[in-house]
């Protein structure tokens, strides 16, 4: 009985390392202002981005999760909410496994958590997202995410980006 236990928590842990290893890599912070342009980086490893979507999006502050849009990875066929399709741009750099989302004359309200997680994760309603319940480890990983943090006067970093 002992043996199995063991044996058990064996299959269980090496399972989990494969499930844990796609791989995230974050690029410093940085400080923007009002009318600059900013580009996130999704920078994704153990995982191919020669198929499959991805998504980006965004929870502004005592909002609800809003879906910015998805990209084809390896065909770059992007699809955008309508609420997004001016001012961001969802690019893509399979040879370096990044994704990239660029946002241009930055204002307030762009002030927001950004993430960027494989499409399976998310549903897509008019612009909303919601976690879509896991069917297998697999579908849950959540990849990257930005903050964007903006207060009159002040200025303070939340995690990766920061909005002054």
């Amino acid at each position: 009985m002992e043996n199995m236990i063991v044996w058990s928590l064996l299959f269980v842990m090496a399972i989990h390392g494969v499930w844990t290893e796609i791989k995230l890599d974050q690029t410093p912070s940085e400080v923007k202002r009002p009318g600059e342009t900013v580009k996130m980086s999704c920078i994704i490893s153990g995982y191919s981005m020669t198929s499959g979507y991805f998504s980006w999006i965004r929870q502004r502050p005592g909002k609800a999760l809003e879906w910015i849009g998805h990209m084809n990875s390896g065909s770059s066929s992007v699809t955008y909410s309508s609420s997004f399709q001016s001012r961001f741009i969802m690019t893509e750099d399979v040879s370096s496994s990044t994704q990239y989302l660029e946002v241009n004359s930055l204002t307030a309200e762009d002030s927001a958590v950004y993430f960027c997680a494989r499409r399976d994760t998310v549903t897509e309603d008019s612009g909303a997202a919601a976690q879509k319940p896991p069917h297998n480890k697999q579908q849950c990983d959540l990849i990257h995410f930005w903050v964007f943090s903006y207060m009159d006067m002040n200025t303070y970093i939340v995690s990766q980006v920061m909005f002054m």
